[in-house]
């Protein structure tokens, strides 16, 4: 098992941000993105961390920016070969590190739906829509949607993202624009969730994020990882009930069934949830790369 990463420190490069999970770095003009293993539920980030989670979530995003990017230009510059001084610590951002072109990121989540969970089904279980789109009736919890939706949500720096309507990105960003993004994120979705379903998962979900340069639309940040998406086993899917998955939901249902709060500072997780947790990303990715995690 390679080392647990939970924080990182590159003396001589300058720290941008800590995210939840990730940590960013200025490394001349580009941007460096070492994805930790830390790992966050309810938006709080766990004392916990989980690993391989974050050599699994820059390999596969790599996998899926490559296999996609016919579709929209990826970030990646290069995951294995860092300038100087960044180069000086090749051995820690091995495995875990996206060195990438700068970007002008845009204001919005861009998430697409292709099935009835999560936030969705409690708003249509209210209201019949999802982010005010109106769905047919009769839908039942875990149903593939008869198209996938674009249901896009704020990026916020603390807290919760907020969903917002087509017309709120309209606002931000403009008609032309936020017609790209619709149309790029659900060819994306549709792409991958037929590649996933072949070999044995189901992408009920996902989100993307983009960034411009100049003109030019950029998929940034992660790409169909099980910390940014639903993965579900396609054997023994079965709507009408929630669905076992390769993602973090395992965690979130622990914490749940503890009766966590959900506020700061998380509990620690114990040794068998942190371990099952790692095997359903390094499961996720060998089903979808066709090989184990090297």
């Amino acid at each position: 098992m390679s080392a647990v990463v939970w924080e990182t420190n590159f003396p001589g490069l300058t720290l941008l941000s800590r995210g939840k999970v990730r940590d960013l770095y200025e490394v001349g003009s580009d941007l460096l993105l070492v994805a930790t293993d830390r790992l966050s539920a309810f938006d709080v980030v766990l004392p916990t961390p989980i690993p391989d989670k974050g050599r699994v979530l820059t390999q596969l995003s790599l996998f899926w920016f490559e296999k996609l990017r016919d579709i929209v230009p990826h970030h990646v510059l290069s995951a294995t070969d860092f300038p100087p001084p960044a180069n000086t610590f090749s051995q820690q951002l091995a495995g875990r590190s996206m060195l990438c072109r700068r970007t002008q990121p845009l204001p919005v989540e861009c998430v697409v739906r292709g099935y009835l969970v999560g936030s969705g089904w409690k708003d249509y279980r209210t209201s019949g829509e999802v982010c005010g789109i109106a769905l047919p009736p009769g839908l039942r919890e875990s149903d593939q949607l008869p198209e996938p939706i674009f249901t896009p949500s704020t990026k916020a720096t603390a807290g919760h993202d907020e969903n917002i309507s087509f017309d709120e990105v309209v606002a931000r960003i403009g008609g032309k624009r936020a017609e790209e993004l619709r149309t790029v994120s659900v060819q994306i979705y549709r792409r991958a969730a037929a590649y996933a379903q072949a070999r044995g998962i189901i992408i009920a979900d996902t989100k993307f994020e983009f960034g411009l340069i100049g003109d030019q639309l950029i998929w940034i940040d992660e790409a169909l990882t099980p910390d940014s998406s639903r993965f579900w086993p396609a054997q023994g899917y079965q709507p009408g009930r929630s669905q076992p998955s390769f993602d973090k939901q395992y965690v979130r249902d622990y914490l749940e069934n503890i009766g966590w709060n959900k506020q700061p500072p998380g509990p620690s997780l114990p040794p068998e949830v942190v371990e099952q947790t790692r095997a359903k990303y390094r499961e996720a990715y060998r089903l979808l790369v066709g090989a184990e995690l090297p």
